[in-house]
């Protein structure tokens, strides 16, 4: 009798060990491109940790589509890419903002507009225009 009361006590922690249920929430914040060339940014709920994560493809395989993401740890990691293209959004042809993990160009194209040019330091990169850039601003400062 006491095997058995001491079984029903201990059950629960044991089979609580072995079912552990992580509970992932992915949200699209905006996707200021579609199509052949996709962008979009995310935001990542793990448990109580919440990541950002910028998606696109990786403009190098022009023959294949090859996803690439750059990650935010932190709210306050994204912020910073907001402000990088709120500065590059005001500065001149050619400015850089370098990071630890990417770097971001300002390229001015004639009867194009402003471009920017996004390179992670693992390799993969993509180009957006100013529009698809405001989007991203706008979306970030409303987080």
């Amino acid at each position: 009798m006491k095997k058995f009361i001491f079984i029903f006590l201990f059950l629960p922690f044991i089979g609580k060990a072995q079912f552990t249920i992580v509970n992932t929430s992915t949200t699209d914040l905006i996707e200021p491109r579609v199509g052949v060339w996709p962008l979009s940014l995310q935001r990542i709920i793990k448990e109580s940790d919440t990541s950002y994560v910028l998606q696109f493809r990786d403009q190098q395989y022009t023959s294949g589509v090859n996803m690439s993401t750059l990650r935010f740890r932190n709210l306050e990691q994204l912020r910073y890419f907001q402000q990088a293209l709120t500065v590059l959004k005001k500065g001149n042809n050619g400015d850089i903002a370098k990071f630890k993990d990417y770097v971001v160009k300002r390229v001015d194209v004639k009867r194009e507009g402003v471009w920017y040019i996004l390179t992670c330091s693992d390799g993969p990169l993509t180009n957006f225009q100013q529009p698809e850039a405001d989007k991203m601003i706008q979306a970030i400062t409303s987080l």
